[in-house]
C-alpha cells in the first residue's frame, strides 16, 4: 500500500478541474440532473510602475543633485554620486521605480525642493 507524504498532494490534486457533484432528485418532474461547481479565484492585475526621472540642466550644482538623491530616494552618499554623474553625462537618469501615487509624489517632491531653493532642476515620471 502506497501512502502520500504529508506535505504532498495527492497525483489526482495536482490539477485544477471543476468539480462535479451529481444530484438525482425523486419525482414524476425531476430528470437526473448534474451540479457543475467551478472553483475560480480572482486574478488580480498589478498595477503598473512608473520610473522617476531626472534631468540634467547647466544650473543645478551637483552637490544639490545628490543632496536630493540622498533626501528624496534614500540614496546613500556614493549611490547619489554615481546617478548625479549619470545624470551629467547623459542628461537623464532614472532614479527610482514606484507606483503612480508614490512617483507623482516624488516628482513633486523634488520640483518643489528644487524651486525653493531657486534651481531649475527638472524631475518627472513615465510609465515602465
Amino acid at each position: 500500500m502506497s501512502q502520500t507524504p504529508k506535505n504532498s498532494r495527492p497525483p489526482e490534486a495536482s490539477f485544477a478541474a471543476p468539480l462535479r457533484m451529481s444530484t438525482r432528485m425523486a419525482g414524476p418532474d425531476n430528470d437526473d440532473q448534474t451540479t457543475v461547481i467551478v472553483d475560480t479565484k480572482p486574478k488580480s492585475k498589478r498595477p503598473p510602475l512608473y520610473k522617476v526621472l531626472l534631468l540634467n540642466d547647466d544650473y543645478t550644482p551637483m552637490e544639490f543633485v545628490v543632496a536630493v538623491l540622498e533626501r528624496f530616494f534614500g540614496m546613500n552618499h556614493a549611490q547619489a554620486f554615481e546617478i548625479m554623474l549619470t545624470v551629467h553625462k547623459k542628461g537623464v537618469a532614472v532614479v527610482g521605480v514606484f507606483s503612480h501615487e508614490i512617483a507623482e509624489t516624488k516628482v513633486a517632491q523634488v520640483m518643489d525642493f528644487a524651486r525653493q531653493h531657486q534651481h531649475p532642476l527638472q524631475c518627472t515620471m513615465e510609465k515602465e
